[in-house]
């Protein structure tokens, strides 16, 4: 399955002690997805899209999905539609 990054606009919610946590994600005007839970947070590299950044490991309508935040902006590893 081919993959594509895409940057994503996320709502990020900032503790007192400058802690970023992603609320929601949008991949378009009609589909918001909420944020269930943060699993894991680590620096790593997306391999199906080449890039390296902080990966936000969540749970999205009861699935594990990887967020990425690189150098200021949000992105997914997005199946490419053919």
């Amino acid at each position: 399955m081919e993959r594509e990054k895409r940057y994503v606009p996320v709502t990020v919610h900032f503790d007192s002690d400058g802690t970023m946590s992603p609320m929601e994600i949008e991949f378009s005007d009609s589909e918001i997805f909420p944020i269930e839970k943060i699993v894991d947070v680590r620096r790593a590299a997306c391999m199906s899209v080449g890039a390296v950044g902080e990966r936000y490991t969540c749970r999205i309508r009861g699935r594990e999905s990887c967020l990425w935040y690189e150098r200021g902006r949000w992105f997914v590893a997005a199946k490419v539609k053919e």
